[in-house]
């Protein structure tokens, strides 16, 4: 049992497999959507469940933006379609569900280097 330790080398690899995989089919542009239209989306990682039978993408809108949580609805609108496409590149036993969050990671380490340039924390970087 696996219980505190960090995702196995096996999710590892399907989620590398599956993000490339949802890459390659934002870059060809197969969506129909109307908001995802001239989008171009960066998958940042995709993270699976013990099981493999659930996958979270995390998305980000390249260049960040304010419509980006309605790019995300509309990915998750658009699930099935997407783990049909995936699944056609992908070949596993069972494709997991793939649902879409946005990105947060960006944002993170945004705070973090503005933390770290302020005079009260520089003064201790500084030797």
């Amino acid at each position: 049992m696996r219980q505190g330790k960090g995702p196995s080398q096996r999710q590892l690899r399907v989620g590398e497999l599956l993000r490339h995989a949802l890459a390659e089919l934002f870059t060809r542009g197969d969506l129909r959507d109307p908001d995802l239209f001239d989008v171009t989306i960066t998958v940042a990682e995709v993270s699976l469940g013990p099981d493999l039978k659930n996958a979270t993408a995390f998305v980000m809108p390249l260049g960040g933006g304010g419509d980006a949580q309605k790019v995300v609805s509309a990915l998750n609108k658009s699930k099935k379609f997407i783990r049909g496409q995936v699944g056609r590149q992908v070949f596993l036993k069972h494709m997991p569900n793939i649902s879409f969050e946005l990105d947060r990671s960006f944002d993170y380490s945004e705070k973090i280097g503005a933390l770290l340039t302020t005079p009260h924390v520089s003064q201790d970087l500084e030797e």
